[in-house]
């Protein structure tokens, strides 16, 4: 998984290939030692190189997700394939979890969110 920093408090995560109860260990964890770190507060997990989704890395986003929230700091995803974007609409994630077309929509809602 490739980890960048898109400003001084905001970090990106591009997972690739599938997110799956073989591999979601990794996921999750560095995606929760970030979200527990000071460093940043808002996190944004861009998925447009991930072809598939199961149950077990929804479970790791959404506790990212809790996770985030719960210490005042803001998760969202981009860049989803219609093939993972159609299992959080059936599951009602994407209701809960922020989703954004792509890393430019994210940037210029961040954007104006710090010009209000």
């Amino acid at each position: 998984m490739k980890n960048s920093i898109i400003s001084s408090k905001i970090a990106t995560f591009e997972p690739s290939g599938y997110i799956t109860a073989a591999n979601v260990n990794e996921f999750k964890s560095e995606l929760l030692a970030a979200v527990n770190s000071q460093d940043y507060t808002t996190f944004l997990v861009d998925m447009s190189r991930v072809e598939f989704v199961d149950s077990a890395g929804l479970m790791a986003i959404v506790s990212a997700f809790r996770q985030a929230q719960s210490l005042g700091r803001q998760l969202s995803l981009c860049s989803l394939a219609p093939s993972v974007r159609i299992i959080f609409e059936l599951t009602q994630l994407d209701r809960i979890v922020e989703i954004f077309e792509d890393c430019s929509a994210f940037i210029r809602a961040t954007e104006q969110l710090v010009a209000i």
